[in-house]
Parts: structure tokens; sequence; C-alpha cells
């Protein structure tokens, strides 16, 4: 079966039709909409923050951690229409590779924020907690071993503004806060609606990108509003692989036999926000939404070829005997609901609300075989599904109280929150494990099937104060309980200090954790991994198993421990005038017991022979351990300057910096079982991939130009060097800096339309090219690498057309 009859199969209408209804519904709105609320100015800062504190009207400036505030036009200034791209391109912190060949990594694409690991930043959406997606990395990506948050299952269009919490916030909002927070705000009121469509394309003529959205309002009658957020796409794929000189007797020798590039893909998602005013201080809310995204990405070539025992070459495979590349064909549907009632009593701001929300991989394979079913093989294998779940009771309660000796009130917050996950894994169809299993994916096998929970129970309390006109500070303590590895406990102390009006000093001290997730504790399958072996790209039957499995056991494994993290972080605000910002910021976060996904563990005669008797015949395993300490210190600068022109027209520019180091300060004892076997658990390719594998810093200048109904946008980026580790320090390979500019822009025509022309990498650069040193670029047919921070698919021409009311 063909991959595009495959995805024709899949049961995507009922999503895309109610999407599309959505689009219409936003579409026609203008003729129902009532008269638009008056909004602040486009480009406007919003000033006032809700991450990181209980305190009403906290503004960035007045804040001890250091915030970043996106507006709505921020995320829609440069051309791509995925938030975790986004985020990237406008946060020096914030590291956003594009994998290829990693399987599920090539669906859901992890993100670094502060060259920590994907998992070890805390997302938000309204400020309640998103839930993690159920895809973990296991191959040789950046973030290996992680199961973050999807961030582009958010769609821009429901997304009124985000703030980024550059700091450890475990003490405020729990597990995951370590290098940071990432608050999603959505679009809200009745007032108002937009719709865009938008078409893109590289230089080299793939990767059309086709995308339609909106956002529109609706009242409730007099006393509550509804908004709906809806988007399609259509992402074609790229493909920069080489041509194929691996083997002059294949008999596709010398053709692009690969897709190394970014994958298909077809997301559909539809937000909802709304409010009602139930009677005097109480108000009820909810928000959530629906997605899909189905992705088309190729696995690791299949030569056509192969040498018996001996050692000529016959057909590998009677149904492809020129070859074949298996396709991965996923579906993740994501779906979250957040409903809950706030109000005010007895002077105290409350809010209780019920959480839940779901992330779920399923995974078919076409146009490939089990070799082991020989010419009785199917070419379409079901392969299995991952899921995760997420259910959390939360109630907060926030007060002022005046202090006679403090400038301003004292705000008192304290809470409780209980929260319930679920992982599950499910079996894939019989044929596609039996043996081998299905080359490019092997399916999830009966005994990695099923169901894993756990619960835990929070209570906190924050207080925050403004104790002179120069001197406001804050303390926050959080204690929780897991069912599954015991009890924690997290604190924060925060201060800031105005020398001046313009000149302020600030600094943060916090302690926090992250607990192991459940796909950490319980990922298990037997697949077929490639390591490049005396220079040969070869294929080795890879078991993954559970901590607790006899197979991991017999390897070492112990039980995962939470990571324990300290953050500590200083910095400067300078704002001479209302139009200038400056803002120095150094940080240290040391980790404890941080836990990495193995290397992958050749195993001996011996051990072969232990894992074979527990029904497992692999030739390599692997497991997740608490590895290392690490320690990372950095520095971000962020400046801004506006300057304001005739007739309302104006200039900004932001220059922004990031700095980062990650170093290991100590390194777990290693199994003695792995000892005997000369083996190592923890190897340096691991090591370094967790250390030196992203940018050690990034460097943007961004203007913004404003001239009448006219607009420019430029930002020119500089993202710095890292290593591509191997076990042999000899064969790393360090990649030089890489400079990219992109420019957009925009006219307004009348009071509704708006038309957006940008070119992304306007100079076509691409990253250095994988050296042939150990074979690590296959013959030339990969020749760039996935760490690379911008990818590798050169220039990107776009253009937006855009109505709004």
């Amino acid at each position: 079966m063909s991959s595009s009859n495959a995805r024709s199969q899949l049961p995507a209408l009922p999503v895309k039709t109610v999407i599309a209804a959505s689009l219409i519904a936003c579409f026609s709105l203008p003729m129902q909409a009532q008269a638009q609320q008056e909004l602040p100015a486009e480009g406007e800062l919003q000033s006032v923050v809700v991450t990181g504190t209980f305190a009403k009207n906290r503004r960035t400036i007045d804040s001890e951690s250091p915030i970043d505030i996106l507006t709505s036009r921020d995320l829609q200034s440069t051309g791509s229409a995925e938030l975790a791209t986004v985020l990237a391109r406008l946060l020096p912190s914030m590291n956003f590779p594009r994998p290829t060949g990693a399987d599920g990594s090539d669906a859901v694409r992890p993100a670094q924020l502060r060259g920590l690991s994907p998992d070890q930043t805390l997302v938000l959406v309204n400020g309640k907690r998103r839930y993690t997606s159920a895809v973990v990395n296991v191959n040789g990506t950046l973030g290996r071993g992680s199961a973050p948050v999807d961030l582009n299952a958010i769609p821009l269009a429901a997304i009124d503004h985000v703030e980024v919490l550059r700091d450890g916030a475990a003490a405020q909002y729990g597990s995951d806060a370590i290098a940071g927070v990432i608050n999603i705000i959505l679009k809200k009121g009745a007032a108002g609606g937009d719709i865009e469509v938008g078409y893109g394309q590289t230089q080299e003529r793939d990767g059309k990108q086709k995308s339609i959205k909106g956002s529109a309002g609706f009242a409730l009658g007099e006393d509550g509003w509804v908004r709906v957020s809806a988007e399609v796409a259509d992402r074609g794929p790229t493909n920069r692989a080489g041509r194929d000189f691996s083997n002059p007797l294949e008999p596709r020798y010398g053709k692009v036999n690969l897709r190394y590039g970014d994958a298909e893909s077809k997301p559909a998602t539809v937000f909802i926000n709304s409010e009602y005013h139930l009677g005097d201080n109480l108000d009820w809310y909810a928000f959530g939404g629906y997605g899909q995204r189905d992705t088309s990405a190729g696995a690791t070539w299949r030569a056509g070829l192969v040498k018996d025992k001996n050692g000529q070459y016959v057909t590998r495979s009677s149904i492809f005997p020129e070859g074949f590349l298996p396709i991965q064909n996923s579906t993740l549907t994501d779906q979250s609901l957040v409903t809950g009632l706030r109000g005010e009593a007895a002077g105290w701001r409350w809010d209780a609300s019920l959480n839940y929300g779901s992330n779920k991989f399923k995974l078919d394979l076409d146009n490939t075989v089990n070799f082991d079913l020989a010419a009785a093989s199917p070419t379409h294998f079901y392969v299995g599904s991952l899921k995760n779940e997420q259910t959390v009771l939360n109630l907060d309660a926030a007060r002022e109280f005046p202090v006679a000796y403090f400038t301003g009130p004292l705000t008192v917050a304290v809470g409780a929150e209980a929260r319930h996950e679920k992982y599950t894994i499910g079996a894939g169809e019989q044929a596609s494990y039996t043996g081998t299993g299905s080359q490019g994916f092997a399916g999830f096998r009966p005994e990695n099937a099923g169901s894993h929970s756990r619960h835990n129970e929070s209570i906190y309390v924050n207080l925050e104060a403004e104790a002179t006109k120069k001197l406001s500070g804050g303390v926050a303590l959080r204690h929780e309980r897991y069912s599954d590895f015991g009890s924690t406990t997290s604190a924060k102390g925060s201060a800031r200090y105005a020398f001046t009006d313009a000149l302020s000093l600030r600094g943060t001290v916090s302690s926090g954790f992250r607990a192991p997730s459940l796909a950490q504790q319980y990922y298990t399958i037997t697949t077929t991994n490639f390591q490049v072996i005396n220079g040969t790209n070869t294929a080795i039957e890879t078991g993954t198993f559970a901590v607790n499995t006899p197979q991991a056991r017999a390897l070492g494994a112990q039980d995962l421990k939470a990571e324990k993290a300290r953050n500590y972080s200083l910095g400067l605000q300078f704002q001479p005038t209302r139009n200038f910002t400056t803002t120095i910021d150094a940080y240290r976060i040391d980790i404890d017991d941080r836990i990495l996904f193995s290397a992958n563990l050749l195993l001996s005669e011996a051990l072969k022979k232990t894992l074979a008797a527990q029904g497992t015949p692999v030739g390599a395993g692997r497991y997740f351990t608490n590895a290392v300490d690490t320690r990372t210190e950095g520095v971000d600068i962020v400046s801004t300057y506006r300057i304001d022109l005739q007739d309302k027209d104006r200039l900004d520019l932001t220059v922004a910096y990031n700095h980062n180091k990650t170093s290991v300060q100590k390194l777990a004892d290693n199994p003695a079982i792995l000892t005997a076997n000369n083996l190592k658990l923890i190897d340096r390719q691991t090591i370094q991939r967790a250390t030196v594998g992203s940018p050690k810093d990034k460097f943007s200048l961004a203007a913004d130009y404003s001239v009448g109904i006219w607009n420019a946008h430029g930002v020119v980026t500089r993202y710095g060097s890292f290593i591509v580790p191997q076990n042999n320090a000899l064969q790393d390979q360090h990649y030089d800096p890489q400079w990219v500019l992109d420019v957009s822009g925009s006219v307004k025509l009348g009071k509704n339309w708006r038309l957006v022309a940008g070119i992304d990498n306007v100079t076509n650069r691409y990253p250095d090219q994988v050296t042939s040193v150990g074979n690590f670029n296959n013959g030339g047919t990969q020749p760039y690498s996935g760490f690379a921070p911008n990818g590798f698919n050169g220039r990107y021409y776009y253009a937006k057309a855009g109505y709004s009311w």
C-alpha cells in the first residue's frame, strides 16, 4: 500500500470538517459581531504579567525574575506557523533543531531552553499545567530520552501573547520548572477577529506550505463570551539527501534513495476559550482544544542487496528487489479541556479548576517488509500507539494584606493540587513484531503493552511584598508527595532593589525538581537501530527496557529518582527612558541525578544469552538512568529601543544575546555487570550530547519599521558553534557559527486587509556539511546534521493575506 493511500484511509475527516466549519464561522462573523472594544495600539508591549506572581498588576519592570513577553504581532513576524519554531527565533535562550530520520522525533520535535533537557521546561496555557507528549525521543537527537510538551499542537491563531519566565519556578508550579516556564495566554473576548491564508516554499521548490487560520469571538448574551480559533495546514516535505554511491552493484546506485529533511505534516486544530459571569464576584471559564496532525517521514534506506554467508551479494527482498525506504505515517491526536470557577470572597481571590489533557501517537508503516516473513510479508503494518494522559484538580487563593511598615501590601497566596497521570502503550499487529519485526520501526509487542499510572498531591504558599519604594521581594514554598517515588519540598526566594528609577538589581535563589516521567519509567520496545561500526552503518536489534523489567535489571538498572535542582540568578535592569530598556541576567543551574537515556549497549555473547533466556533475543540494550550531576552557567542580555517618528510612525530595535555552558560535576558509578563486560552505561557521546550539542551562544538583532500603512521587519541571527560528539573524540565534528537573515514586509489595505511577504534565510545559508570521517554522513547521503539549530532547508519564501475586524 502506498503512503498516500494509507494516508487517505485515516479517520481525519470529522476533525477537518469541524475545523473548516469553525473557519467559515470566523470569516462570516463580521456581520454578526458587536462593535469592537477599544484595544491596545498594534505593537504596544503588554507590561502586566501573570507568570511567576500572584500579585495584582505586576509589571515586567517590577519583576524579580526575568520575563519575556511575546505579543501576537511578534509571533506573526516570521514565516513559520509552528509555535516552537517561532519561539526559537524570538528567544535567544531557546533552541529548536529539526531532526530527521529519528522516528517519532520527526513528528514531535523537542525544544530546549537554556541548553537543558526539553522536559525541564514547564509549559502552561492560561496559567494551567499543560500535559507532555506521548512520544519519547530515543534516537540520537538533542533531548534524547525526553518526552516534553508538544508546543506545535497549540495553533498561533489562538494565542494572544506568550510569557516566558527564565528562572526556576518549581516552588510555584511544581515538577519540570527547572529551566523556566512558558505560559501561553489565549485570545479572549467577544469583539473582533481575523482570518489569514498563507503560502510558502523553499528555494529548492520543496517544503510547500499552505495554511488557513482564523479566530473570532461571539457574545454569550450580555454576561459572557466564547472565542473560537482554528488552523488547517498542509506542509510538504523537504529533502536534502545526497546520492547513494555506497555500492556500485546496487540497482539504485547513484540515485537519491533517502528522505532527509522536514517530514510531510498536515495539522488541523481548533481551540476554544470562554468565560461567563454567573453573579457578583463569580465567573465560570473553560478553554481547550482538539487537534490532529498526520505526519509522513522516511526511515533509513534499506539496500536491495545483502551478503550471504559466503560473502556473495544476493537480493534482500523479493518484494522490493531494488531496495526500499520505509515510510512512517503517524497520527498525533491532542485534546484538552480546562474548566473552573473563580471569584472573590472575604477579600480572597480564588480559582478552582479541573484540567484534563491527552496526547496520543499512533504509527503505521508503509513501503516496507518484515524480512522474517519473506515473500509472505505485508507492505503495510500497524505498529502500535502511545498515549499520555493528565488530570489536575487545583485550588488557588490570594489576598492582599496591609502591613504598616511596608509601602505596599503583602500578597499571600495559598493553594493545593492533585494530579493523576497515565501512560499507555498499545501493541501493534502481529506481523509488525514477529521475528525482527517490520523494517523502519518494529511494532510494540504484547509484552510491551500496558497502562501505568501515578498520582501526586501538593500544597504551596507564596508571599510577595513591596517593603519599601526601592525594595521588593517574595518567598515560595511547595511540598509534593508522589505515589511512585516519595515526597519533595521546593523553595524560592527573590528580591529586587531599585537604586534609582532607571537602575535596579534583582536576584533569585531556588530549589526545584523534576519527577521521572512515566514514559521514562515504562517505555519498552524492541526495534532495529543503526550504529556505525568499523565504518559501516549496521542494523542491530535493540531492546529499550523499562527499569523495573528483568532485562534492565540484568544490565544493572535501578529505580529512577527525581532530579533535584538549585537555581541562582542575578540581574541588572536599566530603563533610563520609557522607550529604552536593557536587562542583563546571569544564572547558574545545578541539577543532581539528571536522567539520561543510556548508551546503546552492544551486548557480549554472555549478556545476549542472558536476555535471550528472558525471551528477548537482541544485540543491544538500553534504559533510563540517573546518570550525572550537571552545572549550567550563562547570561541573557536583552535590550529594546523604540524611536517614535512623526505621525505615529516608529522604529523598534531589539538586541538579544544568550551564552550558555553546561558541564558535568559528577558521573554515576557504572554498574558492575557492565564493567565486567567492558561496557559503559553512560558513554562519552551521551555525556557530550547533553553538554555541547546545542549552540553555546546565540545573538540576534531585530528591526521593525512602521510608516503609514507600510511595515518592514528584519532580524539577523547568529547561531553559535556546537559539537556533534562521538565516543572517539577524534571523530567529533565542530560546527562553525551560522548567520541567518530573515526579512518581511507588509501593507494595510483599508481598515481590514493586510498583505505580507517575506524571505527567511535570505542569503540561503546552510550549516557545515557532515564530514565523511567514520562514515557518519553515510556515504554522503546524509549531508547535514540534525543538531543544526536552524535546520538545513535553505532559503524560504512566503506570502500571507489577512482580514481582520
